[in-house]
């Protein structure tokens, strides 16, 4: 039999990005939420804080990895998160969001209010045309040549360049094009399978809109939003007894758990909207070039999310790890991340010290981009502890990344230039890595000392 769920939130259209008077209005409030690393001191006060050994007398659990809602996420609020964080003993803590930065205001003064350090960065992702086209997986393990690329240490989101805007405008232009076609596919599936739903893409902007309390321009849809919103169609009108059937209809298999919202969820993507899916709608990212310029132009560190045994088998891009470095250094990435929990520890240790001793700065996180609420201090796989002289390391990264966010605040040369090249001010990327560590270590003291009582 038929089911009906209809949609009653509606909007004339979604909009588009451009700087407009919300950007205008949270200038001020973003701003305020870089001068709590810009006014820690002067560049010399630091670096003499630094060459006198100022640092946490005890190293803080970091994650320099996070996405806060409107991203999809786990959390329900940037609230929430910090609570977690301050509960955990995690004492550095980076966001990186998809295309929107006002959120980041709430952050560091729910952050300030903690005593956590803040880290800025986002997410893009990009093709690299010539592995698209060889058919190489890089770092997703289903589309060959798609490169996700993160920014570390952002310092210049709130008045953006001309060419940052350009590029922003369009990620978010094709982004919501090419959402807005696959929700209106999904939903002829769902139709024909007799779920009827009535959500379009402005449906899903305004759920998001009313679940985080947001402005619907701070939203962009990603896939799990989607597949969250027809889940929970799903789940509103098929009684729990038909819904095993109603979802092998839809989904043209059997679902894995029909009474599970993050695994019926994952079934929608899967079975719906990947690659070669009926619903599925093809990308149209930015290419590398220019996800590595908007991180350049927005002042951040370009970082290559690293997989390893996050895939099975390991993508061809990453195996084996000495040809990953190659293939970063042909890429001027000079600084990588791991997500612990898709990772074996023996092979986290593998990946992390060949890096690291590569002389890549090597930084790690959770994501919490799916419903799953996991600690927030990174572990492994089936929550296994990540080992001691990793989580050294792990740290070591997050204090580069502070230290590049302070230098680049102050209008200096951060870890990188505004061309990708590391700072000259050191021989060796032993060096320039240890030398950015001491002096970041310095700056989140001095922030733990002006903000923690």
């Amino acid at each position: 039999m038929p089911w009906a769920w209809h949609c009653t939130c509606r909007r004339e259209s979604s909009s588009e990005w451009r700087p407009n008077n919300r950007d205008v209005l949270m200038t001020d409030s973003l701003g305020e939420a870089l001068d709590a690393v810009r006014q820690l001191g002067t560049i010399e006060q630091m670096r003499a804080s630094a060459a006198e050994g100022v640092a946490p007398a005890q190293r803080p659990a970091v994650n320099s990895h996070v996405h806060l809602p409107p991203n999809f996420s786990a959390f329900e609020s940037v609230e929430q998160v910090l609570d977690l964080a301050a509960e955990q003993n995690v004492g550095v803590l980076g966001v990186s969001n998809y295309y929107d930065f006002g959120i980041y205001a709430d952050f560091v003064a729910l952050a300030r209010r903690r005593g956590i350090f803040p880290l800025f960065g986002l997410e893009v992702i990009t093709l690299i045309d010539e592995l698209v086209r060889s058919g190489v997986l890089v770092n997703d393990p289903n589309n060959p040549g798609r490169a996700y690329l993160c920014g570390k240490g952002i310092t210049r989101f709130v008045e953006m360049s001309a060419e940052a805007a350009r590029l922003m405008g369009v990620i978010r232009d094709s982004d919501r094009s090419r959402m807005a076609e696959m929700t209106a596919k999904v939903g002829a599936i769902f139709e024909r399978a007799g779920v009827a739903t009535g959500l379009d893409a402005d449906a899903i902007v305004d759920s998001v809109v009313a679940r985080h309390g947001c402005p619907p321009e701070a939203v962009t849809i990603q896939e799990r939003h989607i597949a969250q919103a027809f889940q929970e169609a799903v789940f509103a009108v098929v009684p729990t007894d038909k819904r095993q059937e109603a979802l092998a209809g839809i989904l043209g298999a059997q679902p894995k758990d029909a009474a599970d919202v993050v695994k019926v969820q994952g079934d929608i993507r899967t079975h719906l909207m990947k690659s070669g899916k009926p619903a599925f709608v093809p990308e149209s990212f930015l290419c590398f070039a220019d996800g590595y310029r908007l991180i350049l132009e927005l002042g951040g560190i370009p970082c290559y999310p690293t997989l390893a045994d996050g895939a099975s088998p390991i993508c061809e891009y990453e195996q084996p790890v000495e040809k990953l470095i190659d293939n970063l250094r042909s890429l001027n990435v000079h600084c990588v991340e791991l997500i612990p929990i898709r990772n074996e520890p023996d092979v986290l240790s593998h990946y992390v010290k060949t890096m690291r001793a590569a002389g890549l700065v090597v930084t790690a996180g959770t994501e919490h981009n799916t419903l799953d609420l996991l600690d927030i201090e990174p572990t492994c796989i089936s929550r296994q502890p990540v080992p001691d002289d990793l989580k050294e390391i792990f740290f070591e990264g997050a204090c580069v990344v502070a230290a590049h966010q302070f230098l680049t605040l102050h209008g200096e040369c951060g870890f990188v230039d505004s061309d990708g090249r590391t700072n000259d001010r050191y021989a060796t990327a032993q060096e320039r890595i240890e030398g950015f560590a001491s002096l970041g270590a310095a700056v989140i003291e001095s922030y733990y000392r002006a903000n923690r009582t």
